[in-house]
């Protein structure tokens, strides 16, 4: 179809087409390259929790179980204002909670409730400065009523050979955490 416009004193030739229309269905390059990006993005933020969640062996739970514990007892001495004790029994692979204030009898009860490692992880040894390693056996860690702890090492171990420190600050109530056995001097 050819018209004439004519505009002022010009006249112009025009052929009118008809509109294009682009049926193209898809996505750009750079459409897609930001979903992928995107996806990616959130899987490396979500992947360390799911992998934790899934793949969590007992020696890192054990570990994670003690220092809780350590950290309630410790605030636990401080609020109630009495000394607290945990006990080790390294041939047995367990441990219990007393306090100065328990009868013998509350005291026996609290030995005969103690708790136990998962199958396959073990207290190892326990450190303390000035004392050196008890390997078996009992032996107490202590909580003064002010929370306080004598500097002191849990060694906890899983039967494929891995092991992990647990380094007690004897003022500050934290718990410092080594993936290796690391050895201590007396």
């Amino acid at each position: 179809m050819t018209r004439i416009l004519t505009i002022g004193n010009w006249n112009k030739t025009s052929t009118r087409k008809a509109p294009l229309r682009l049926n193209h269905r898809g996505f750009t390059f750079i459409e897609i390259t930001v979903v992928i990006f995107l996806i990616g993005l959130i899987i490396g933020l979500a992947m360390p929790r799911v992998r934790d969640a899934l793949l969590t062996d007992d020696l890192r739970r054990s570990s994670r179980n003690m220092i809780g514990l350590l950290k309630e007892l410790r605030n636990e001495a401080i609020r109630e204002n009495k000394a607290y004790f945990m006990h080790f029994d390294l041939d047995a692979n367990r441990f219990w909670i007393d306090s100065a204030t328990m009868s013998e009898e509350e005291q026996a009860r609290a030995r005969e409730k103690a708790s136990s490692l998962p199958e396959g992880v073990r207290v190892l040894d326990v450190w303390f400065q000035g004392k050196g390693k008890t390997l078996g056996g009992e032996t107490v860690i202590r909580f003064s009523k002010k929370g306080y702890v004598p500097q002191s090492v849990i060694h906890l171990g899983s039967e494929d050979g891995r092991s992990l420190t647990l380094e007690l600050n004897p003022f500050l109530g934290r718990v410092r955490v080594w993936d290796e056995y690391v050895e201590y001097e007396t």
